[in-house]
């Protein structure tokens, strides 16, 4: 199997492009707009064919560069069924399995950050979106976001996965790369509540400031970056 992480230093984004092997198919995950030619060399020094592009959710700091990749590569682009991207080809439901070869990679609908974010599973790799960060989780004050429902995403649905899957998020803001569904259960101090409402209390109370460029990012999210 192939497995690249990319980071963009811009918006801390990390892109993750996955294939079973040389020469085969592949898919990539939150690829940022500007970062496409980058992309696209690498699908060809591996000899890549780009057959479907993955987005966890509308992004509000950063420019997909879904449409970008799909226009080049003629690829699917794919996101899960609550998304307002009517530009998105197929929209996938909590569950449901995409195909890559012989790899599979099931989709799991965890709101809270956004009302549209979506985990992926394959084997033990999960990419989390925003929904689980390495010692954090994602803000829940904006786009529709609850912290109700993002705690129900995390703990009745992420932190039931094996201690040893791995997590891989879409942002890390302290050079973080990977880490484990165990020790994020242990440690990450956001998950160290004893209940719904302690959580809600915290994430209501964060005080962060929006993504500068918010509004226009998300209007062009919504187009995939079109």
């Amino acid at each position: 199997m192939i497995f690249k992480q990319l980071f963009d230093t811009k918006s801390s984004t990390y892109t993750y492009l996955i294939s079973s092997g040389n020469g085969r198919e592949a898919l990539i995950i939150d690829p940022v707009i500007e970062n496409v030619a980058e992309y696209i060399s690498l699908l060809k020094s591996l000899n890549l064919k780009l057959v479907k592009v993955i987005d966890t959710h509308i992004h509000a700091d950063h420019v997909t560069g879904a449409s970008k990749l799909k226009n080049i590569t003629k690829c699917s682009t794919i996101m899960g069924e609550h998304t307002p991207a009517e530009a998105v080809e197929i929209k996938v439901k909590d569950d449901e399995i995409i195909d890559l070869d012989n790899l599979k990679i099931r989709a799991m609908y965890t709101p809270g950050h956004t009302s549209d974010s979506y985990s992926f599973l394959m084997d033990n790799y999960l990419f989390s979106g925003d929904t689980l960060l390495i010692n954090g989780t994602g803000r829940t004050d904006f786009q529709n976001g609850n912290p109700k429902d993002a705690y129900n995403s995390i703990f009745n649905k992420l932190l039931k996965l094996p201690d040893e899957t791995l997590l891989y998020p879409a942002h890390d803001y302290k050079g973080e790369m990977v880490s484990t569904i165990g020790k994020e259960r242990k440690f990450n101090p956001r998950l160290q509540v004893n209940s719904v409402d302690e959580y809600i209390d915290i994430m209501n109370n964060l005080k962060l400031k929006k993504p500068i460029e918010i509004e226009k990012n998300v209007s062009k999210n919504i187009k995939l970056g079109g």
